[in-house]
C-alpha cells in the first residue's frame, strides 16, 4: 500500500466524522468497552463458540468480558508470530499462545485502559498454566500500529503538556517513536487476527487501518479477520445512534465492501472462510451478520518471464485472479515467475487448484526478461514439456500396462 498518512490528516478526518454524526466515535467506543471490561454486557457482540480445550485454563473473568463475532484463532498454526488487533481482555491471545507453542509469539494491541489491565492482570498466571510466556500486550490504536501509547504516556508523565511548546515537543516525540521505535515493525508478523473490532474504527480511518495490517505482515503472511457486515447501507437513524456505533452496528462493512478493502490494500487470495447464514441482528430492514475473511500478502514485485505455465484444474470453465489474469480450465496459461510461485504454493490460498509446469529448459532468474502480465497468453507445449521430458518414452512390453509401473 503506497498511501501515507500524517497525524494531522488523521485528526482532520476524525473531526469531519464527529461533525457529521454529532459525537466522537472513538470516545463512544472507548467508554462502552471500558465499562464492558468491568461488567459483562451481552449486547456488545454476537455469541461465538470456541474450541473448549483452549478455554479450560482461562480465568472466568476473561471469559465473561469477551466480546467477539468469530474465532480467527482456528486458522493459526504452531511457531507463528500473531498480532491480535483489539485484543480486549486477552481471550484470543491466550488461546493463540497455546496454539503457536513455545516457538511462537503473540502480540495484543488495544486502546482501552480497562481491557488492557484485565489482560495484563493474568499474564504471569497464564504463562505458568500454559508452560511458556509468549504473550505481550501494547496500548495503541489499531489504525496506527507504529505508535506505542505506553511509551507516549511515559513521556507525558515526565514532561506534562502545559503550553504550546510542550505540546509541540510531545507531537515531535510521537513522530520519533513512530519512526525509530515502531510498536509493530514492518514485515514482522506471520498472521494478523481480529475479532469484531475493525468495524469500530471511524470510517475516515478504515483505509489507514487496512494499510497498517498490510504493512506489518511478512511477505507470504495473512490476515484472518472476523467482523460484522451488512447487506444494505445502514440507515441514517442507525448512523446517528452512538450506542449502535459502539455495538458493532453503525460501522459495519458492506458485505461486498469488506473483501474489496483487502483487495484495495494489496492483498490477494481473499476468501470468505465463514459466513453466518442467519443474521445476528436486523435493524430498519438491514441485516447484520458475522463473516470471517482470510487474505494474503505477497503478490507485489517484478514480473519476470521464465517460460512457466499453470493449468487451472476446474471445476469452473474459467477463473480470474485479483490482478485480472484469466485462467481457462485445462489450458497451459503463461504466467510470470512470481505468479507461478503464488499459484503453486502448497501452503498458499490456491493450493490444489492449479498444476504448475516448468519449462523444458530452465531460465535462470538473472536471465529472465520482463513479462507483461496484462495478457492472457497460452504457452506452447514445446516450451513447457517439463524438466523430465524425453522425445520418446520406451514401453516395457513385458510388463502390465496398468500396473503401478506401467503406462496407466
Amino acid at each position: 500500500m503506497s498511501d501515507t498518512y500524517t497525524e494531522n490528516e488523521n485528526q482532520q478526518a476524525t473531526a469531519a466524522v464527529t461533525a457529521r454524526v454529532g459525537f466522537n466515535v472513538e470516545e463512544v467506543v472507548k467508554d462502552r468497552y471500558g465499562a464492558g471490561a468491568n461488567q459483562r454486557e451481552a449486547a456488545l457482540c454476537c455469541p461465538t463458540s470456541y474450541d473448549a480445550s483452549f478455554l479450560k485454563i482461562l480465568p472466568q473473568e476473561i471469559l465473561e468480558r469477551d466480546y467477539g463475532c468469530g474465532d480467527p484463532s482456528e486458522h493459526v498454526g504452531e511457531g507463528e508470530t500473531v498480532l491480535d488487533l483489539g485484543s480486549g481482555g486477552g481471550k484470543i491471545c491466550y488461546i493463540l499462545s497455546q496454539k503457536v507453542g513455545a516457538g511462537g509469539q503473540v502480540i495484543g494491541v488495544d486502546v482501552n485502559d480497562e481491557m488492557l489491565a484485565l489482560a495484563r492482570k493474568y499474564q504471569s498466571e497464564m504463562a505458568d498454566k500454559i508452560g511458556h510466556g509468549n504473550v505481550q500486550f501494547f496500548m495503541g490504536k489499531i489504525q496506527d500500529l507504529t505508535l506505542s501509547l505506553d511509551k507516549a504516556e511515559a513521556w507525558l508523565k515526565q514532561s506534562p503538556v502545559t503550553e504550546t511548546t510542550t505540546l509541540n515537543a510531545f507531537q515531535a516525540e510521537c513522530e520519533r517513536l513512530r519512526r525509530d521505535e515502531p510498536m509493530i515493525p514492518d514485515n514482522s508478523v506471520d498472521v494478523v487476527v481480529s475479532n469484531c473490532v475493525l468495524n469500530l474504527v471511524a470510517p475516515a480511518e478504515k483505509r489507514r487501518l487496512f494499510a497498517e495490517i498490510f504493512r506489518v505482515l511478512k511477505r507470504g503472511g495473512r490476515a484472518v479477520i472476523s467482523d460484522i457486515v451488512c447487506d444494505e447501507p445502514p440507515t441514517q437513524t442507525i448512523i446517528d445512534d452512538p450506542d449502535m456505533w459502539s455495538g458493532c452496528i453503525s460501522g459495519a462493512f458492506g458485505e461486498a465492501e469488506f473483501p474489496h478493502m483487502f483487495e484495495d490494500a494489496g492483498f490477494h487470495g481473499i476468501e470468505l472462510l465463514k459466513r453466518e447464514e442467519t443474521p445476528w441482528q436486523t435493524i430498519d430492514g438491514v441485516e447484520f451478520r458475522s463473516v470471517t475473511i482470510r487474505a494474503y500478502k505477497g503478490k507485489q514485485g517484478p514480473c519476470l518471464d521464465r517460460n512457466q505455465a499453470v493449468v487451472y484444474l476446474g471445476p469452473w470453465k474459467q477463473v480470474q485472479d485479483d490482478d485480472g489474469h484469466t485462467y481457462f480450465r485445462g489450458q497451459r496459461m503463461a504466467v510470470c515467475d512470481k505468479t507461478f510461485k503464488l499459484l503453486t504454493d502448497p501452503n498458499g490460498p490456491y493450493a490444489g487448484q492449479f498444476a504448475g509446469i516448468e519449462p523444458i529448459k530452465e531460465v535462470p532468474l538473472d536471465q529472465a526478461t520482463d513479462y507483461d502480465c496484462r495478457q492472457n497468453a497460452i504457452r506452447d507445449p514445446k516450451t513447457t514439456k517439463g524438466r523430465d521430458y524425453h522425445v520418446n518414452t520406451p514401453i516395457d512390453n513385458g510388463g502390465d500396462c496398468c500396473s503401478t509401473q506401467g503406462c496407466c
